[in-house]
């Protein structure tokens, strides 16, 4: 079917951070369990295996990823550094206690070798501090009185004395609005992110660079929202940080038809617009993050989370929240979990962790207004290219039974290529074609222009090599796929 794809190269609608796409690390243990299944492994924050060369080889082909280490039990966590006064234990089952398991800790060794992964990878880490520390639960789910920092203060100070680097510190873990398992007052949430200002400004008052402060990681309601921004002020809070989970239930067994329904995904553009709004009229000088989003919660979705399917969804997420400002978008998880980019025992790339490795490299911060004659299950995001000149054009092709011959237009109505720019390259269009292996959307396989992606023989990141076609060329789009097109010379002022 003929579609036309109008890109305006001349605006620009929303920019992201050059490093947009992120990934986390839970605290979640090996026996936390959803729906009959156990999915974690070992792969927590605390003891998290497989620190070898295939994990390695997975960040390095990012350079830099970006990794936001946070969870439900990081309210939970104490630092095994000053005056812990308690034992340093893992979590544990616990009847009673918040999402059923005990406090934990993590030990500076622990910390230590993480930090040396991020470091030989040149990985880009924002860290989730423990916000409920000294608070006590006042009724159901609402817990009050001050947050002891003393334990946090000492975490910040061993460090920054051990020469790690860290982007922002996080505070708390959704907490915000009704929370999940624990919440805390907007007044009261706001007053302790100005003590953690106060602590990080005092901390690292002999550095070049001071983190930057991110809160609340949790979901978002308008008015919680709304007051922590008008009480912190300007200066304090750098970075609204919010959580999607926007597919429902992991066990919910319409997941793929979620997935595939573009007219289902749209839906959580209310809430990038309603998030929009609300920073702009109360805390403008602040930037958002998803912090975490994993698609289906409590785990991911069962022979769905970490199959081709997947993609889909999170490739759309990618270019929606870009859109609307979001500087960076977390995902759940680099490891554990269904919705795990890498296998949690073999650390294998599943699907969706080269749909992020192409995102990162494909597309730049600079997002530009795009339109289409097509069928709304052929989804389009255009972006300036990065790292080079042109644009680059995400098209998702969500239709099991059509397929689309794209024309891709300027909208300022002037021809595809600056014929005064042509250089021998510029004549060609560059292709990834991404699709599940054997056609099969529950694979576990990606195929890119009809090559198997696997690890090389060294346990490598394959190349990602585009196909190059004349752009008199047809452009074909099958259906049940999902590619990025870069035009090296396309219209797009912008992109200058």
């Amino acid at each position: 079917m003929p579609a036309t794809v109008v890109v305006d190269g001349t605006i620009t609608v929303a920019e992201t951070d050059e490093n947009y796409v992120c990934a986390t690390i839970d605290w979640w243990p090996h026996d936390k369990c959803d729906y009959n299944h156990c999915p974690w492994e070992y792969t927590s924050v605390v003891n998290l295996v497989g620190l070898c060369n295939s994990s390695a080889s997975s960040l390095d082909a990012f350079r830099p990823l970006r990794i936001r280490i946070g969870g439900s039990l990081q309210d939970q966590v104490l630092y095994d550094v000053g005056n812990l006064g308690s034992p340093c234990h893992s979590f544990f089952k616990m009847k009673g206690g918040l999402f059923g398991f005990s406090k934990g800790c993590l030990n500076m060794d622990r910390w230590d070798a993480l930090n040396n992964l991020f470091s030989k990878t040149g990985a880009i880490i924002s860290f989730g501090l423990n916000a409920l520390h000294g608070r006590h639960k006042i009724k159901n789910k609402v817990w009050g009185g001050p947050w002891n920092s003393t334990n946090a203060h000492d975490f910040i100070s061993y460090t920054i004395s051990k020469g790690y680097k860290i982007e922002a510190w996080e505070f708390g873990n959704e907490l915000s609005g009704t929370g999940i398992g624990a919440s805390v007052s907007a007044d009261t949430y706001a007053k302790d992110v100005g003590k953690l200002n106060e602590i990080v400004d005092a901390l690292y008052k002999n550095s070049n660079k001071k983190p930057s402060i991110m809160a609340p990681g949790g979901f978002f309601e308008q008015g919680w929202f709304a007051k922590l921004l008008k009480i912190t002020g300007p200066g304090t809070l750098n970075t609204v940080s919010h959580h999607m989970y926007n597919l429902g239930a992991g066990v919910d067994h319409h997941l793929i038809e979620h997935i595939l329904n573009p007219y289902y995904l749209s839906k959580v553009s209310k809430t990038f617009s309603s998030l929009s709004q609300t920073i702009q009229q109360n805390g403008p000088w602040a930037s958002v993050w998803v912090g975490e989003s994993g698609g289906a919660f409590n785990s991911g979705g069962f022979h769905v989370s970490d199959t081709s399917v997947n993609s889909f969804w999170y490739l759309d997420q990618l270019g929606m929240a870009a859109a609307y400002n979001t500087k960076v978008y977390c995902r759940q998880t680099l490891v554990g979990g269904h919705y795990s980019l890498l296998n949690t025992t073999t650390f294998v790339p599943n699907p969706d962790y080269y749909s992020a490795l192409l995102w990162h490299r494909l597309m730049g911060k600079t997002v530009l207004g795009v339109t289409t004659t097509a069928s709304p299950y052929l989804r389009y995001y255009a972006h300036c290219s990065k790292g080079r000149a042109g644009i680059t054009l995400l098209l998702i092709n969500m239709s099991n039974n059509t397929d689309f011959i794209v024309k891709a237009r300027s909208r300022s109505n002037l021809k595809q290529v600056q014929r005064s720019e042509v250089t021998d390259g510029s004549l060609f269009r560059e292709e990834y074609h991404m699709s599940p292996k054997d056609g099969d959307l529950q694979s576990k396989t990606m195929l890119l222009n009809g090559i198997q992606l696997q690890l090389t023989e060294k346990e490598g990141i394959p190349n990602l090599q585009p196909i190059r076609s004349r752009l008199s060329s047809p452009l074909y789009i099958s259906s049940l796929s999902i590619s990025f097109i870069v035009f090296p010379n396309f219209d797009s002022p912008a992109c200058a």
